[in-house]
């Protein structure tokens, strides 16, 4: 039987993949003081490298190429793991579970995820409509969720309702009664680690007539969410914002997304008492490019401080199993997965590490309408055929396939069989710098 003709998309993608891998032989050239032409000190070559290489072979690279850190020297960077000896590991054929709750109230909905992550909020106009289906057919293949982001919610997503959660953030964009009534879990975005107390920007040469259709907004004009809502200034308004999205969809669940202030604890218990279900606390390390540097650096607390501070107050206040904790903002491998929920987090959140999957560079010109040379930031109708959406969810798929390999073989070294018991064990944790060589 003959084979079929490929598609101009199937050829665009072969091609890409190629030049990724073309990436391997620039490597050399660190060795001898020169600058870098991919990476930086968070997202090394190494990093971008190994996340190509797993989302496509579903497994840590086994070349030599660093999968688990990156160069920053702070952060997850200067944590590592203080693993017992041999002889108190489980046996390969322990069965280890991965999965967590997403409600732990007594009351609503109850929603298990199989593995500890989902996918965070990338909007309609910041990624492309193929980006957010790709996103969506892997969190159905792997039984966990997908956040539309703050630009609404396309149609085409519809028949994976059940796995996608719908944002309502402060512009209001796209906010429908139907699109909340999809949705198993509806998102407050309050604030965003990479830009807490400037809001949402998406600037007019990315607000195509569709993008700007489904934003209800003028073509081609910049948009602005304002920070904060204002409409809440106290935890009696946080509440009124529960009460109005359970009205309207009382079988939902409520995820609360904030930055990561110096009350951040004082903020976690107020969305408690406000109802919610799952509270993402999200660091200024996360973002894309079209993230401005000055706040990414030097506004809010980095998220490995903000998350044991959380999950130590929620513990004095004698509620921390009544709410989910998710982390994100700059959650790159499973390593720092692991890292954060044993600083007290439940699970994590992702975003860049399943754009890096996908093929980014980390070039940062995510701002721009015709920026994204991969397809993957952009509302552009022909950079945006670069992403098929079967392609991008077999790649999400082997990148999550990878993580669920690594994570199960840090709990089995731990000698836990289930990741929720990793959960605040920062015993386990030590500093790199005194913990001499890499695990």
């Amino acid at each position: 039987m003959a084979l079929s003709a490929k598609s101009a998309e199937q050829i665009i993608a072969e091609k890409h993949i190629e030049a990724l891998h073309r990436g391997f032989h620039l490597w050399p050239e660190l060795q001898y003081g020169k600058p870098p032409a991919l990476g930086d000190y968070r997202w090394t070559a190494d990093l971008i490298l190994s996340t190509w290489l797993q989302a496509e072979t579903g497994k840590p690279p086994a070349n030599g190429l660093e999968y688990r850190v990156g160069n920053s020297g702070g952060g997850f960077d200067a944590l590592d793991f203080k693993f017992p000896h041999e002889d108190r590991w489980l046996t390969n054929d322990v069965p280890i579970d991965l999965s967590i709750p997403l409600n732990r109230r007594p009351y609503d909905r109850k929603i298990q995820i199989r593995v500890p992550f989902y996918g965070g909020g990338m909007s309609y106009g910041s990624i492309s409509e193929q980006v957010m289906l790709s996103r969506a057919d892997a969190a159905q293949r792997w039984g966990t969720f997908t956040s539309t982001g703050e630009g609404g919610y396309p149609e085409s997503l519809v028949p994976y309702k059940d796995h996608i959660i719908t944002q309502v953030a402060t512009g209001m964009f796209g906010v429908r009664e139907q699109t909340i009534q999809y949705a198993p879990i509806i998102e407050f975005k309050y604030a965003q680690g990479a830009k807490p107390g400037l809001g949402g920007h998406l600037l007019g040469d990315k607000a195509t007539s569709a993008v700007a259709a489904m934003r209800e907004s003028v073509p081609w004009v910049s948009l602005f969410s304002p920070f904060p809502f204002h409409s809440v200034y106290s935890v009696e308004d946080h509440k009124k914002h529960v009460d109005w999205v359970k009205t309207i969809n009382p079988g939902a669940l409520v995820s609360v997304k904030v930055s990561t202030p110096t009350d951040v604890d004082m903020v976690a218990v107020g969305s408690y008492y406000a109802g919610a279900h799952i509270l993402q606390i999200d660091g200024s390390y996360g973002g894309t490019g079209a993230a401005p540097e000055i706040a990414k650096k030097n506004i809010a607390m980095p998220i490995e401080f903000a998350v044991p501070r959380v999950h130590r107050y929620l513990l004095a206040e004698g509620i921390r199993d009544e709410i989910v904790v998710m982390a994100s903002g700059g959650i790159r491998t499973a390593y720092d997965i692991a890292k954060v929920i044993a600083l007290g987090a439940d699970g994590v959140v992702l975003g860049t590490s399943e754009l890096v999957a996908l093929g980014c560079t980390r070039c940062s010109n995510c701002e721009r309408g015709r920026g994204c040379p991969f397809g993957l930031t952009t509302t552009d109708p022909e950079l945006s055929q670069l992403v098929t959406p079967a392609w991008g969810a077999e790649r999400l798929s082997k990148l999550y396939e990878s993580f669920q390999f690594q994570l199960r073989e840090i709990l089995r070294r731990f000698g836990l069989r289930t990741i929720r018991e990793l959960r605040g064990r920062t015993d386990l944790l030590l500093y790199r710098k005194s913990a001499g060589a890499s695990q």
